[in-house]
């Protein structure tokens, strides 16, 4: 219970919450409801494909609770009535809380004006909690509350299961994720419809619902694809292997010609917020590598018996404790635009071209082989690349730490054998080091990829006004969407809500695919 009630109030309240105002037009106060309006400002018509495959995984996953449960013995079906009891009750108490809350928030605007007095934001928030359409949802709230603990002692009794608390929130669990899976799919079916009404309304035409089916047909195909893959990659017959390889490809092929349609329905999606996206995506390709990389290797050195040692694993860990304030100064004087800052001083030693680093907003690729590289491949700006390095420079530290320990886990026996087999310094790296050192890894790129996805402050510090376009990430033009002299918490909220659920697909991808590497020896 005190695990799960921390969980709930610093994991998932915040998202629910954020969820909640994200289908608000909400500024500095709750506002009118706008259901998906948000989210198909931020991502277009893509939007409905999102949230049509959350309902999906969601219903996924509370059928694959169900089946779960029924293999284990079905005993454990008799749980149903309870969990849906609990269910229900659980519903009703987020009803209450949705329909309180936008009250008791509102209290600022009720009170403006009035004489500010002792005791009178507990009068309102008293008055709040009366309110007709609060009382009748706490009403039915305490009922189901009542319904589901009555419920669920006479299932207690009546099983006599050492297990049945296990068995109760499992079930409860599963048709949870069901009723969300179907509140979901209205919401979708409801935002949809009325989208397809309005563009019929103004004499055209708005064909969501083809497109919606053509591009989750495409990523069925592509996961079939994967999963037909790694079938062949087990078979020992080469033939069987080309077959089954030949068709995967054909099926993948098939899947990407069906996910086509995803940028017509960007078509009237935020720029900015893709632009964000774009960015953010190429921080993370070039900080993650480049930090676990030189991690890697430095740990590998240091593992080593040198003399120094201590004092060189401080060292490579300092920049990680220092604050982002006066380590990114540092990188902004030694990256000036100015002739004088050393790292121009380099490049006119060198008989390079002086840059203007932080300041330059024009991609890497284009800078060296001119303008006549595409808009799509000019790569990240030059500034972006200053704060790539000084990220990486900051977390390899980190990195060098915990490679370090899971150096210092793996069996000396290992290494004296394979020197007696006769296996070389490579050798030995790429047979017993990096396979035992999966798990760090896996633990080390997992991080990084959402902290990066979530970076924030070093970008918000060393970015300029000559550059800021092409370095700022989705979370800095989320904080400017607020920040702003006319906050759009909704849309912020909104803007959150997806990147959250891009952080959430990258890790469960990343679970999936180099899960299954990691080696435990």
């Amino acid at each position: 219970m005190p695990a799960g009630l921390l969980i709930f109030l610093f994991g998932l309240f915040p998202v629910a919450f954020a969820f909640f105002v994200s289908l608000h037009q909400w500024r500095r106060f709750p506002g009118e409801y706008r259901g998906l309006a948000h989210y198909t400002t931020a991502l277009g018509e893509l939007a409905y494909v999102v949230f049509f495959w959350v309902a999906v995984g969601a219903l996924v996953y509370g059928g694959y609770i169900l089946y779960r449960q029924f293999k284990q013995g079905a005993n454990n079906l008799l749980a149903l009535l309870p969990g849906a009891v609990n269910t229900g009750a659980l519903l009703l108490f987020i009803n209450w809380f949705v329909i309180v809350l936008p009250i008791i928030l509102n209290i600022p605007q009720r009170i403006r004006g009035q004489e500010r007095v002792q005791g009178i934001f507990i009068q309102e928030l008293l008055a709040s909690l009366r309110d007709p359409a609060a009382l009748e949802a706490n009403q039915w709230m305490w009922l189901g509350i009542l319904a589901a603990v009555v419920v669920s002692i006479v299932w207690w009794r009546l099983s006599r299961r050492r297990d049945g608390g296990e068995a109760l929130f499992r079930m409860t669990l599963a048709i949870l994720f069901i009723a969300c899976a179907i509140l979901t799919f209205q919401l979708t079916a409801s935002a949809i419809q009325a989208e397809v009404t309005a563009a019929q309304e103004a004499g055209g035409e708005l064909a969501i619902w083809p497109q919606v089916i053509i591009i989750s047909l495409g990523v069925v195909l592509i996961v079939a694809a994967f999963g037909l893959w790694q079938r062949s990659m087990k078979l020992d017959d080469s033939r069987r292997f080309m077959a089954q390889a030949a068709v995967a490809l054909m099926i993948a092929a098939a899947g990407y010609i069906l996910i086509a349609q995803v940028p017509p329905m960007l078509a009237n999606a935020d720029n900015e917020m893709l632009r964000g996206f774009n960015i953010t995506v190429m921080f993370v390709i070039g900080t993650v590598p480049l930090q676990l990389g030189i991690g890697l290797g430095l740990a590998y050195l240091l593992f080593q018996n040198i003399k120094g040692k201590a004092f060189f694993r401080v060292a490579y860990f300092l920049p990680y404790i220092m604050p982002f304030v006066a380590t990114s100064i540092v990188f902004n004087i030694l990256f000036s635009h100015r002739p004088t800052s050393p790292i121009n001083q380099l490049m006119t030693t060198l008989g390079l071209p002086l840059q203007k680093w932080l300041l330059e907003p024009t991609g890497i690729f284009r800078l060296i082989f001119g303008d006549g590289v595409p808009d799509w491949l000019v790569g990240p700006s030059l500034a972006l690349i200053v704060i790539i390095l000084y990220t990486a420079w900051t977390y390899v530290g980190y990195c060098t730490v915990v490679f370090l320990a899971g150096l210092g886990n793996i069996p000396n026996e290992l290494y004296e054998a394979a020197r007696i087999d006769g296996a070389n310094g490579w050798d030995v790296f790429r047979r017993i080091t990096l396979p035992l050192l999966s798990p760090t890894t896996f633990f080390l790129s997992l991080i990084s990829i959402i902290g990066t996805f979530q970076a924030f402050t070093q970008i918000w510090i060393m970015r300029t006004p000559a550059a800021q376009s092409s370095v700022d990430t989705v979370g800095v033009y989320i904080f400017e969407t607020v920040r702003n002299t006319d906050p759009n918490m909704g849309y912020a909220s909104a803007m959150s809500i997806v990147l959250f659920i891009v952080i959430l697909i990258f890790t469960l991808i990343q679970n999936r695919v180099a899960g299954s590497k990691v080696f435990y020896g």
